[in-house]
């Protein structure tokens, strides 16, 4: 996991030193899209979800957590938010999980949880820390 954890960390600096500030964060999407203060408040909201996976699985198997992507987006009015506030959660909740993942205990890697919305879906710790850094990175491209 201290690989995963190098890695968010290389993403997280890369976007705050050499891309946010080149990004319209006022910009008006379609109807039904996200806009950039949303897509990373999203960003926010799943490293919420995850950060609190990787902690149980340090401890508990097999329980379940998920979570509903556009209610979050939607009850936490990133639209609306200022976006030094939004960029420093951001980065304060991802360097948390760096933190976790760098520390996390060797023999919990391969423990499972699931995070299925309509049907179970195990998946491991390290699964996840990859599939995490993916997903940022699909969002990040696409304000970008």
């Amino acid at each position: 996991m201290k690989q995963t954890a190098k890695n968010l960390q290389a993403v997280i600096d890369d976007f705050l030193c050499t891309k946010a500030h080149l990004i319209n964060w006022d910009n008006e999407p379609p109807a039904g899209k996200w806009t950039n203060k949303e897509i990373i408040g999203h960003l926010i909201d799943s490293a919420h979800i995850n950060l609190h996976r990787f902690v149980r699985c340090t401890y508990e198997e097999g329980f379940k957590l998920i979570y509903f992507q556009d209610e979050w987006v939607q009850a936490q009015h990133y639209r609306h938010a200022d976006i030094v506030e939004i960029l420093k959660l951001w980065e304060l909740v991802n360097r948390q999980i760096v933190r976790v993942l760098h520390n996390y205990p060797p023999g919990r890697t391969q423990v499972k949880c699931d995070n299925g919305r309509y049907q179970p879906s195990f998946n491991t710790v390290s699964f996840l820390g990859d599939d995490y850094i993916a997903h940022m990175q699909l969002h990040l491209k696409q304000i970008i």
